[in-house]
């Protein structure tokens, strides 16, 4: 049922979508939105920092007249997505609450907002703690052998070599290692990578685009999955990467507006604007004033929030700085 209400919003979204006039004059400030040009600039300031992403034209017939031919939409490919949501452990503390008015959903939710480093630093601090008492263990014992440590060298010696000679204890092989190496590289080929435990994950792959939507006038992200073949997952299988507070509501499968062919995965941007001018509100509280050129990569991190398992966000050490904050 809520398939079929989303695919008729989506043909009356179409048809507004048509009948909006072309945004003009900047409002990014006011409302969080972009016009055709600003897109692209964006767009360009994240392709020069990320060139995971590029530019590409689409098909001919569906080309947007108010974008650039050779620059209709963004895209990335390849993306890993190592595990699914349902394994990710979701705690109440890590969540983060995105406030949205008059949205009868309460906003959106960052499952992941907080880290575990305080938790880190505290299993840190006790393996610390062990490995010194183990040392002051081995220190007194040493202490007290001092005197018998000349007479057991020599025999250490002898035991060791007769060890090796008798073949019960093993000499380090180098190729040991190398084998380890290049299993581990065959693996990240062959669309597999090795959990914590040892154990080989399967790795699931998603290509994103970014458009640019007329309507709501911002960006829209849209997802195709595929599994370790490289063959394209369920509409049911991509529901698994996704967060279960968005699946079916903001994320939704449509058609892509400027290729051919199935529904696409698509975050919907009913609530880009909204986010976008609060966290510029936010940015302004504190003294600097958010570059509309910055656009895409804000609102990569916090798109993120949906999707948390794809791990297609490479600017986490990406910084605003003062010189940073004027509008391009």
């Amino acid at each position: 049922m809520q398939n079929v209400i989303n695919t008729v919003k989506g043909k009356a979204l179409g048809v507004a979508e048509y009948l909006t006039p072309i945004l003009k004059e900047s409002r990014f400030k006011e409302t969080g939105v972009l016009t055709p040009e600003e897109f692209v600039a964006a767009g360009d300031h994240l392709v020069h920092h990320c060139p995971t992403w590029r530019w590409v034209a689409g098909e001919g017939n569906k080309t947007k007249p108010y974008l650039p031919q050779e620059k209709q939409f963004l895209i990335t490919k390849n993306v890993p997505c190592y595990k699914r949501c349902k394994q990710m452990e979701y705690r109440s503390e890590q969540e983060l609450v995105l406030e949205s008015e008059g949205d009868p959903d309460g906003g959106w939710v960052d499952t992941h907002h907080f880290s575990d480093s305080a938790i880190l630093e505290e299993k840190v601090a006790d393996m610390a703690l062990e490995d010194k008492k183990s040392c002051c263990v081995k220190n007194d014992k040493n202490d007290d052998d001092d005197d018998d440590d000349d007479d057991d060298d020599d025999e250490e010696a002898a035991d060791m070599e007769a060890f090796e000679e008798s073949g019960m204890l093993e000499q380090e092989d180098p190729s040991a290692i190398q084998t380890s190496a290049k299993t581990t590289i065959t693996s990240s080929i062959m669309g597999s990578s090795t959990g914590e435990g040892g154990e080989i994950l399967q790795t699931r792959t998603y290509d994103l685009h970014i458009t640019y939507d007329k309507y709501y006038q911002t960006p829209r992200l849209w997802l195709t999955g595929y599994d370790e073949s490289r063959q394209p997952l369920t509409v049911e299988e991509m529901y698994e990467d996704f967060s279960q507070d968005h699946a079916n509501k903001t994320v939704t499968m449509e058609t892509h507006p400027h290729l051919t062919g199935p529904p696409m995965a698509s975050v919907h941007p009913c609530r880009h604007a909204e986010t976008m001018k609060k966290i510029c509100e936010t940015v302004l509280e504190g003294g600097g004033e958010l570059g509309v050129h910055l656009y895409l990569i804000v609102f990569l991190k916090f798109v993120q929030a949906i999707i948390p398992t794809i791990e297609y966000d490479y600017t986490h050490n990406f910084t605003l700085k003062p010189t940073e904050y004027a509008s391009s």
